[in-house]
């Protein structure tokens, strides 16, 4: 958008200008001499009238100044002037002040930390007092003598799947370490050890096929013994075959019963003197059953050489202890856990007796 400036300089219709039909061109005004004063002055002696000098002109016309700017007036400058000197002093009577008063809040900050620390000391100082005139004050208890270490035997399983991680024989102590076969505490769990045996020759303990059947699938050692049961009326041989792993022992028994049945050989029964004939001869009634690389087994006859009633509890109670509480629990599990009743020596002797 274009500004355009308007001026009312050259517009003034109540004057004339020289050389107008008004005002003949290049006339001279009269001079004006000042007009007398209308009020009479006293006579005075006149001093010597010195020439007055000629009227000035007119000043040239020229264009009302512009309003001056704006300004305090001299006293307010002259406060202005003088503010500045007073505003150092002010400041630093402000600053004074102030640090002052940071400084007392920050004593007064310190005294209080200080306070609350001495405070929580003496709390801290009484409760452990307290706590060591409790324990002192309650009877001190004997330490416990440290605990024995367990045996090895006692901790560390043998695998006795296998002859190779069982390679030690067994022995007649081993299995039948005393005269007396102690299944419990009371006088009807004892059973007297009439004969003992230990032999690298399995056939001496079984006739027929069943003979041929150990002997052929690596039995090297049989231990067994001749007992009486507690009550005199039944007399057997158990003990243990040593067959060459896991595997062999449960071929063998899954073979025997099928062998027994169609009475193509049995276990042998071992005499042990008088009263014992009946081992040799009369009906019997054999168990058997495998842990690891062993097949146990136990024949029971009647003292008398009668038959044996089926299902007769005497007979059960019999194979039950000597096959499962003895052998079993107690001998095997005891060489499972690395133990034994007995060193057992180097080479089976062929033949024990006792």
């Amino acid at each position: 958008m274009a500004y355009g400036d308007e001026s009312d300089e050259d517009t003034f219709e109540g004057h004339q200008r020289p050389g107008s039909a008004l005002s003949p061109l290049g006339a001279a005004l009269p001079a004006r001499s000042p007009s007398p004063s209308r009020f009479p002055t006293p006579s005075l002696p006149r001093p010597a009238r010195a020439a007055l000098p000629a009227p000035a002109p007119p000043p040239p016309r020229v264009a009302p100044p512009a309003a001056p700017p704006r300004f305090s007036p001299p006293q307010a400058r002259a406060h202005a002037t003088t503010q500045p000197l007073n505003l150092p002093r002010s400041r630093r009577a402000r600053g004074s002040g102030g640090s002052r008063g940071r400084s007392r809040g920050r004593l007064w900050q310190v005294l209080l930390g200080g306070a609350a620390v001495l405070v929580l000391l003496t709390l801290v100082g009484l409760g452990g007092a307290a706590l060591l005139a409790d324990r002192s004050s309650q009877p001190q208890a004997a330490p416990s003598p440290p605990a024995a270490a367990p045996s090895p035997s006692r901790t560390e399983r043998q695998d006795i799947d296998t002859r190779d991680t069982d390679p030690a024989p067994l022995t007649a102590r081993e299995v039948f370490p005393g005269k007396t076969l102690k299944i419990g505490d009371g006088d009807d769990e004892r059973y007297p050890v009439l004969k003992t045996q230990s032999s690298v020759s399995c056939a001496v303990a079984a006739t027929g096929k069943v003979a041929d059947l150990l002997a052929s699938l690596g039995c090297n050692q049989v231990v067994r013994a001749t007992l009486r049961s507690p009550d005199e009326d039944h007399l057997l041989t158990a003990g243990l075959f040593n067959l060459t792993d896991l595997a062999t022992a449960q071929r063998v028994r899954d073979r025997l019963r099928e062998l027994l049945d169609q009475r193509q050989g049995r276990f042998r029964g071992m005499p042990a003197g008088d009263d014992t004939e009946a081992l040799t001869d009369a009906p019997s009634r054999v168990g058997w059953q495998v842990r690891g690389h062993y097949l146990v087994y136990c024949l029971v006859v009647r003292a008398d050489g009668e038959p044996i009633k089926a299902g007769d509890p005497k007979v059960r109670d019999v194979l039950l202890d000597v096959i499962e509480l003895h052998l079993d629990k107690k001998v095997l599990e005891r060489r499972a856990t690395g133990g034994s009743a007995d060193q057992p020596t180097s080479e089976p002797s062929p033949t024990r007796t006792g």
